[in-house]
């Protein structure tokens, strides 16, 4: 997590001025969202978590009237996020080993966040995410599509090196089950034109 770390505080402006309008320009991602925040009534508790610089996950959510918290591992982003979001409380920490009680929240939205992780050590954080979710909250993950997992030596063409895990259908619905989620939903779709041309994967499921 040190190198994540690290490769994040090098391009967290970087990817604020890159990404923290971009669902604008995601029609799919807000209707995925929106369901989402459908399952909870107004003032539900989420966390967002590695929320990044800009957290605009997090405020799309808490723009329907959810309270939501995120979490990021890199100094930079929260610092960032802090700046944009001073309605959100965001806080330092990893997502492996979350900072706070079990049955915090009523959802946890995990967008892009563990792509950085190596994929042995998925499974936990999955378990991590369960532990501090209220019994029948709800866990929204997001992950790039395909197969393979190392280091690369760039984050949005700044030279660093970082993690990058790529992921099956199969794959992010066995760590749903292994984890004691049931699982109401996955669905793959294509990259928008302006996207790094990956498939993505999106998953729902429920803590049992």
């Amino acid at each position: 997590m040190d190198k994540t770390r690290h490769a994040y505080n090098l391009a967290a402006q970087a990817y604020h001025e890159l990404f923290h309008n971009e669902m604008a320009e995601k029609e799919y991602d807000r209707g995925l969202l929106d369901a989402f925040a459908a399952r909870f009534t107004r003032g539900a508790v989420l966390c967002d978590a590695g929320c990044g610089p800009s957290a605009h996950i997090g405020r799309y959510l808490l723009e329907k009237g959810l309270r939501v918290v995120g979490v990021d591992i890199a100094d930079r982003c929260v610092e960032l996020a802090r700046a944009y979001n001073p309605e959100m409380p965001i806080v330092q920490g990893d997502i492996a080993q979350l900072g706070f009680s079990a049955e915090s929240f009523d959802g946890v939205v995990s967008y892009y966040s563990i792509i950085h992780a190596p994929k042995a050590s998925i499974g936990g954080m999955f378990l991590e995410f369960r532990r501090v979710l209220k019994p029948g909250g709800s866990l929204l993950v997001a992950v790039k599509a395909g197969s393979g997992e190392g280091f690369r030596r760039e984050l949005l063409g700044i030279e660093t090196e970082i993690y990058f895990s790529l992921f099956t259908e199969d794959e992010i619905a066995g760590y749903f089950e292994r984890a004691g989620f049931g699982l109401d939903f996955i669905e793959k779709r294509n990259p928008y034109d302006f996207e790094i041309a990956n498939e993505r994967i999106f998953a729902v499921g429920r803590k049992a």
